[in-house]
């Protein structure tokens, strides 16, 4: 089984959270792997994390960078897991076959909560992943940004 954590944005965008989230994760010595909604998007987070601050290093990179197995976070629009990452962000509509989820020690979905859409596709998702026995917990920014996990 695995722990599927959703990450509902509301106060903050995806810009500001993921490279924050991202360094927890890098923090914990484990491979990861980004699944991102569109490979124009891939090429923009790819740019993105590499110039979010000055102050820290978030070691990445995607398919244009090559040498997966090397890449401690790995941004992808496909489905493969070159890096062998344990655990898994989706981001920006990216999503998991819950069969799948077998293969990640944590997943970490993170959706636009001022989309109708990605909050539809959340809620399914949720679903999904009770009815197979997963773990699920919901994350929610409290006014100060800073994450709360409600009941």
């Amino acid at each position: 089984m695995s722990r599927v954590d959703f990450y509902h944005l509301q106060s903050q965008t995806l810009e500001n959270v993921l490279p924050k989230l991202l360094e927890k994760a890098y923090a914990t010595g484990k491979s990861t792997l980004v699944r991102i909604g569109n490979e124009e998007r891939v090429d923009f987070l790819n740019a993105m994390l590499w110039t979010y601050t000055d102050q820290s290093f978030l070691p990445h990179g995607s398919k244009k960078d090559g040498n997966a197995e090397l890449q401690p976070i790995w941004l992808t629009a496909g489905t493969d897991n070159p890096n062998m990452a344990s655990l898994l962000f989706l981001v920006d509509g990216a999503q998991a076959e819950i069969g799948e989820l077998e293969n990640f020690s944590r997943v970490f979905n993170v959706f636009d909560g001022n989309s109708v859409e990605a909050v539809e596709q959340a809620r399914r998702f949720w679903k999904e992943i009770k009815a197979s026995g997963n773990e699920c917990f919901y994350w929610k920014q409290d006014a100060g940004g800073r994450w709360q996990q409600q009941s």
